[in-house]
């Protein structure tokens, strides 16, 4: 608005004024809006943290406090465990043949006293060990023919890297994040051992062979279980998307790849009629995975609290206020929760009805309403809430009757976590052959590292055993 426009409608009087604040304050207020709405990231929504495509501002020198490097203060100190005595390849022993202050010679020794320690760790120097199978031709008068001694299976199987060396490429393929091209420097430099990246690829295509009945078991188990958490995070594969999912049961995780993010996966990997309770995020796969086959869900607490803390930095001060009113609640119930080992089991499960039937009140009977001029609704965000626990307002309390399921899905999201971190390391697949493998690779070592078991070791009796003929390992525990 130019100068001379501002003086005019001063001129035209106080109701041409207050008019057209009033139309300016709207304009202002619509706009906030807006921008509020392009402004959703991870800390305020559902969306996850990938899509903060902006970087946070860098904090002023001097705001934040320095603290030194190391162990801070209040935290407990992490000492390595010592080697037993029959770990000890070999031991040293020191003796003074004088006083290092007086130089006195005569000293007494007080094996009372422990002496000082230091463990030290060497690797010896890296031996391959290479063999050569000759089988020998021989001539049948008999056929006229020439016939050569056969390999046996195991030897034909492992071509040239045995067991344990192809278990190696494979656990730092996928184990330690590794790219063929590093694998591949690590055997030249360090084994003496040349290859190309095509023979590394073939070897990591033997071992998603041997790992093929682990992992059927695993998903053959998935539908029975009685509480899994899901999660899924997508990715690109020669330009084409795909999705990786996760299910965490509580002995182990397993993970798929499929081109849909659509409840079909749900539906291939678990079935129909599956009996058990989900957690997950409030994502439409999952809820029409449960509305068509009445499955039972955990919608997660801590993305609902996102989406409740966008709420209260929007510019409606009755959304504002009705987001707080929730956002309290929902502490009220988060604080309830970490304090129940002081409160006996009914009394918890009492507080915890108590405080679901508070959040479920205050989220659909407070939610502010206010209809435009225009005839449509102008606190949308605030209704879309309270209709989201309408239809879905149980969905977010199951924790409180389903033995071993937690109020977040934070548990499938870490399992999937390093998924992420190695797609972005080793540059990910290009084939359906590589896709299955990263998900046998991935499930091994994800329920390895929940169960405290060596991934390497699992790999490599695996690969043993499929050169060898014999039953492939379990991941389940207990079974062989």
């Amino acid at each position: 608005m130019k100068r001379e426009e501002a003086l005019a409608i001063y001129r035209a009087g106080r109701e041409c004024v207050v008019a057209n604040l009033c139309e300016l304050s709207a304009t202002v207020a619509a706009q906030e809006k807006k921008i509020v709405a392009l402004q959703k990231n991870s800390s305020n929504s559902s969306k996850p943290p990938s899509s903060d495509l902006t970087k946070p501002p860098k904090e002023k020198p001097g705001n934040k406090a320095k603290n030194k490097p190391g162990g801070q203060p209040g935290h407990p100190r992490h000492e390595r465990t010592p080697y037993r005595e029959e770990e000890i390849d070999q031991f040293w022993e020191y003796h003074s043949p004088s006083c290092p202050t007086c130089d006195h010679a005569d000293l007494t020794w007080r094996p009372d006293i422990p002496p000082r320690c230091i463990q030290q760790v060497e690797v010896k120097e890296v031996v391959v060990h290479k063999e050569e199978h000759l089988a020998y031709a021989y001539y049948c008068a008999r056929c006229d023919k020439t016939h050569y001694a056969p390999f046996p299976d195991a030897v034909v199987k492992a071509g040239l890297f045995k067991a344990r060396l192809t278990a190696l490429v494979a656990y730092m393929k996928n184990g330690c994040h590794a790219s063929f091209s590093t694998i591949r420097k690590f055997l030249r430099d360090v084994l003496g051992v040349p290859v190309c990246r095509g023979y590394l690829a073939k070897l990591i295509q033997k071992v998603s062979y041997a790992l093929a009945p682990s992992y059927e078991e695993l998903l053959e188990r998935l539908p029975l279980e009685t509480v899994l958490n899901v999660d899924e995070t997508g990715h690109k594969e020669n330009g084409n998307l795909f999705w990786t999912w996760v299910f965490k049961a509580d002995l182990y995780v397993l993970f798929r790849i499929d081109k849909s993010r659509g409840s079909k996966v749900l539906i291939k990997t678990l079935g129909r009629e599956f009996e058990g309770t989900i957690g997950c995020d409030y994502f439409s796969a999952y809820r029409k995975y449960m509305k068509d086959f009445n499955v039972a869900v955990q919608f997660c607490i801590a993305h609902l609290i996102r989406d409740v803390k966008f709420l209260i930095k929007l510019p409606d001060e009755d959304t504002r206020t009705y987001g707080k009113k929730l956002l309290a609640a929902l502490k009220r119930m988060f604080k309830l929760i970490h304090d129940h080992e002081h409160r006996d089991q009914a009394n918890f499960q009492s507080a915890l009805e108590k405080a679901k039937k508070r959040i479920l009140r205050i989220a659909i009977n407070s939610a502010p309403s206010s209809i435009g001029e225009d005839g449509k609704e102008e606190k949308n965000e605030a209704q879309n809430m309270a209709e989201r626990f309408r239809r879905n307002g149980e969905a977010y309390f199951r924790f409180i009757t389903t033995p071993g399921m937690d109020p977040t899905n934070n548990v499938a999201e870490q399992a999937i976590r390093f998924i992420v971190i190695d797609r972005h390391v080793t540059q990910g697949t290009r084939s359906q052959r590589g896709r299955e493998a990263n998900e046998r690779l991935w499930t091994v070592i994800g329920t390895c590292a929940l169960q405290g078991r060596s991934a390497y070791n699992f790999i490599l009796q695996a690969v043993h055993a499929h050169f060898y003929g014999e039953p492939a390992p379990s991941l389940l525990p207990g079974f062989t």
